[in-house]
């Protein structure tokens, strides 16, 4: 369905823009998946292509970051900081090592990420041991995770951790990160 679509991936995931959309109760799955993906279109933007040709990334690689900026914040003002951190990471050959992509490559996850989950080389979405970033998209991105995926902040961070108001600490060394 997905190359019927012509979406540049295997699967629909990432390519499904979230949005409300109004459809009648019987509508056809692929009347709705249709819409969603006709949105996500709307959304990519002709300089999206350029930008991404800048940066040196396909498309599919472009949603894959945004899917996973989109998971590791719901704040939109730090969405090209996270983004920033993960283009750093990359250009210096550093692992993205993001415990969402982790969560999402493990079936029946049950709440609680292990210490076996990060070490588990059989997991495709294991950014803690790919030095690469995952095979497709972990979700389905928003406009402002796309945009900052293609435009990320200036950053020397290389760290960030959660804080409990859903903000983040941002920290250049792994011993400024450990701080927090």
């Amino acid at each position: 369905f997905a190359e019927k679509l012509k979406v540049p991936a295997k699967r629909l995931e990432g390519y499904l823009f979230p949005d409300t959309y109004s459809f009648e109760r019987d509508e056809a799955p692929e009347t709705v998946l249709g819409a969603m993906v006709d949105r996500w279109r709307a959304e990519w933007k002709p300089e999206f292509d350029a930008r991404a040709a800048e940066l040196s990334f396909s498309m599919h690689e472009v949603m894959t970051l945004a899917s996973i900026i989109e998971k590791e914040t719901g704040r939109a003002d730090e969405r090209p900081l996270i983004s920033g951190v993960f283009h750093h990471r990359m250009s210096i050959g550093m692992k993205l090592q993001t415990d969402p992509t982790v969560i999402y490559g493990i079936p029946n996850y049950e709440g609680d990420i292990r210490f076996s989950h990060l070490k588990d080389r059989s997991n495709p979405y294991n950014t803690y041991v790919i030095p690469r970033l995952p095979p497709g998209p972990i979700a389905s991105p928003g406009a402002k995770a796309i945009e900052a995926a293609l435009w990320p902040a200036p950053t020397k961070s290389l760290y960030f951790v959660a804080r409990s108001d859903g903000s983040h600490a941002f920290s250049r060394t792994f011993a400024e990160h450990n701080i927090w």
